[in-house]
C-alpha cells in the first residue's frame, strides 16, 4: 500500500511558514516516508468506506489539536469567517489564542483512497492520499466538525465529498465541539 501528500492537506499541515499549530519536527517528504515505512498503532474506519484514521504513535513535537474550553480560558476564544483554500466559501470557525496544549500522544493521519481523490478531481499516483492529520492524547478520533459535515454534504463542487449528513455522527460532533476548541 502506498500513501501520498495530497495538494489539499500540503498546506495545511505543512504551510510555507511554520505555525505552532501544525506537525513539527519533519518536512512532509519524511512525514511521508514515515507512513509508508512504519505501520500504524491502530486503523480506524472513517466516516465513509473510502476514508480510513491511521493511528500513529506522535514521532514529533506536535501539539494537541483541540484544548478543553472552561470558565478560566473561555475568554481567549476567537471567531471569524474563513475558507479552508480559495475555491471554498468561508464558513464560521473558531479558535483559542494565548493557549499551550501539551504534545500530542498519537497523530491520527485521514486517507481517502485514490478511487474517491480522482471522483473529487485530485487523482494520485498511490493507493491512499492525505487530506488531514488530528493531533491527540488519545488514540482515537476527534469527531469531525459539524461545519465539515455540512460541507461534505453540499458535494464535491463546494469542497465537500458527496457523504450525506449522519445524524447521529452530527450530534456527537455537536457535543465534542461545544465543549473543545481548536488553537492558534
Amino acid at each position: 500500500m502506498s500513501i501520498v501528500m495530497t495538494e489539499f492537506a500540503r498546506p495545511r499541515l505543512f504551510p510555507r511558514t511554520p505555525r505552532p499549530n501544525t506537525i513539527q519536527d519533519v518536512t512532509a517528504e519524511q512525514f511521508i516516508a514515515h507512513l509508508n515505512t512504519h505501520a500504524p498503532y491502530r486503523v480506524l474506519d472513517g466516516y465513509a468506506p473510502f476514508c480510513k484514521l491511521y493511528v500513529y504513535e506522535n514521532w514529533t513535537s506536535t501539539r494537541c489539536l483541540t484544548v478543553p474550553i472552561t470558565e478560566d480560558n473561555r475568554h481567549l476564544l476567537r471567531s471569524a469567517y474563513e475558507a479552508r483554500n480559495k475555491a471554498e466559501l468561508p464558513v464560521l470557525v473558531r479558535w483559542f489564542e494565548g493557549v499551550q496544549p501539551p504534545v500530542a500522544n498519537y497523530l491520527v493521519v485521514i486517507l481517502y483512497s485514490a478511487q474517491q481523490l480522482a471522483a473529487e478531481g485530485s487523482p494520485i499516483a498511490a493507493d491512499w492520499g492525505v487530506v488531514g492529520c488530528i493531533y491527540t492524547a488519545e488514540p482515537e478520533e476527534v469527531p469531525m466538525a459539524p461545519i465539515t459535515m455540512m460541507r461534505n454534504a453540499l458535494g464535491v463542487e463546494e469542497g465537500g465529498s458527496g457523504v450525506a449528513i449522519d445524524r447521529d455522527a452530527y450530534a456527537r460532533a455537536v457535543d465534542f465541539w461545544e465543549h473543545n476548541a481548536n488553537w492558534r
